[in-house]
């Protein structure tokens, strides 16, 4: 794994953590770096004092222990020497070993078990009239600083005093093991203060999160507590400000959409007393003129003339009660009663089996869920947009057969129309080339987003076709009961 990736990784882990963690983590970062950097200065100092200390000691043996045994080197009483250097050694801890050189450089008194070792009687030469010299050794028992010091300024021979650092490492030893636990005592009060920290930090975050959420789920009205006038403080103020602002958009959305529904109602709603009015004033006027133009007509026919003039007669009375039947039709298709008396179901029945009659077209149609009413808006728009289907499948699909399914899935009505046609390229006719072309195809998309369904037509060039409607029942229910709320108009009123 190359480095860049390595540190990339870090990075991401980094910042994918929480900044509970993340102070807390920095927090005991300083604290290990500061007690690892106490331990190891006291350590370091410690050692060099104490070493400096031996050495000193060392010198001091030394020098006493050859101003001693200058009388008793120069009478040879080697037998006091010898319990000189024992003397020295039991009453000296650090002393690991005592050689009493004489002038000449032989052993004249020691404190090993045996004998000296050859390469000791050499390792730490003093010249004459020199001063006491130390000289630092590896053993096998661990570090040694061999101290020479000059008997009777070198006339008498060199007292050599070898000093252990066994006991300034056990010393140096204890006083980290005392320093660490101090540390670690400092540390753990450290952590605590950290993690209140990261309580005081964290806490504001922590709230300011939640009314974060709350706002994502649509709950404008959440807000969350200022602790500071710091700068999480100015943040938290900055989103409570826009969490309100937020709040008045949506009130005033809402306000805006619920007199959406009721104009949208008042425009429906005018549309169909329209389309009443005309198909009432079409059936009772109009056809009573003609009715009366046929009756009017049958009297002259009845009556003595040429044959010729008989003939016409008969044809404007033919032309007239087809004139008449298609004013019926046309009143029909303006606004069927049937919907108003009876309700969706039957009336798309019956607008089937007449629109089957007179095309030829196989329609199969299934209806779920239809025994109830609906609101009159969501009827209509079905109505229509069944009926807008059937007479595009009729112009311009040249099918044989057609499927109409309706039904009420859990407060939506949901119409499917599929006919067996040549089919379209859905893309190019709703994507604005064709929309002239295609004034069904949208009249029925604006009938169906008017009262907030939704409209979606597939299609398969030389194959198929299918429109699929989705009206939200609940929806219309509710914003009807909204209208008609006395309250309701008050309020818009002031």
């Amino acid at each position: 794994m190359s480095l860049s990736r390595v540190w990339d990784w870090f990075w991401a882990s980094a910042l994918g953590v929480s900044v509970r963690i993340k102070i807390m983590g920095i927090a005991l970062g300083m604290v290990f770096l500061l007690c690892g950097a106490v331990i190891l200065q006291v350590r370091v100092s410690l050692a060099q004092v104490l070493y400096e200390e031996l050495q000193t000691r060392g010198k001091a043996i030394a020098s006493d222990v050859a101003s001693r045994s200058a009388d008793m080197i120069l009478t040879n009483n080697l037998f006091a020497l010898h319990e000189l250097v024992r003397d020295a050694l039991e009453n000296n801890r650090d002393v690991r070993y005592i050689v009493v050189l004489g002038e000449s450089g032989d052993v004249l008194a020691h404190t090993f078990s045996i004998a000296v070792p050859p390469d000791l009687l050499t390792a730490n030469p003093v010249g004459p009239r020199a001063r006491e010299h130390v000289e630092m050794l590896e053993s096998e028992e661990g570090l040694l600083y061999d101290v020479a010091a000059p008997i009777f300024n070198g006339r008498a021979g060199t007292m050599r005093v070898g000093m252990s650092s066994h006991g300034v490492d056990r010393m140096v030893q204890a006083s980290t093991r005392y320093v660490l636990v101090a540390t670690a005592l400092v540390s753990l009060i450290g952590v605590l203060a950290a993690y209140l920290l990261t309580l005081v930090l964290v806490r504001p975050l922590i709230q300011l999160q939640n009314a974060t959420r709350s706002v994502a789920e649509g709950d404008f009205g959440a807000r969350a507590r200022e602790w500071s006038k710091d700068e999480i403080g100015q943040l938290t103020a900055a989103f409570n400000s826009m969490t309100a602002s937020l709040q008045q958009m949506q009130s005033e959305l809402q306000r805006k959409k619920k007199i959406h529904l009721q104009l949208l109602d008042k425009v429906m709603t005018a549309q169909e007393d329209e389309r009443k009015r005309v198909a009432r004033e079409l059936h009772d006027e109009t056809g009573q003129a003609l009715t009366s133009l046929m009756i009017q007509l049958e009297v002259l026919s009845a009556a003595q003339s040429l044959d010729q003039a008989r003939s016409q007669i008969a044809a404007l009375r033919d032309l007239t009660a087809g004139t008449l039947d298609e004013v019926h039709r046309l009143s029909l298709e303006l606004r069927p009663s049937v919907l108003d008396d009876w309700g969706l179901a039957v009336a798309i029945r019956r607008y089937l089996d007449d629109f089957a009659a007179k095309t030829g077209l196989e329609i199969d149609c299934q209806m779920v869920g239809l025994e109830d009413r609906f609101p009159a808006r969501v009827e209509t728009t079905i109505y229509r947009i069944v009926q807008e289907a059937l007479t595009n499948v009729v112009r311009h699909a040249q099918a044989r057969h057609v499927s109409i399914v309706l039904k009420n899935a859990g407060g939506i009505v949901l119409a499917i129309v599929e006919d067996d046609g040549v089919g379209f390229d859905v893309a190019a006719v709703m994507g604005g080339a064709a929309r002239k072309d295609r004034l069904g195809l949208f009249g029925m998309q604006e009938r169906a987003e008017l009262l907030g369904g939704r409209f979606t037509v597939e299609s398969n060039p030389g194959m198929w076709t299918t429109l699929f409607v989705e009206i939200p029942v609940e929806e219309i229910e509710l914003s009807a009961e909204a209208v008609d709320a006395p309250h309701t108009l008050g309020e818009d009123a002031a």
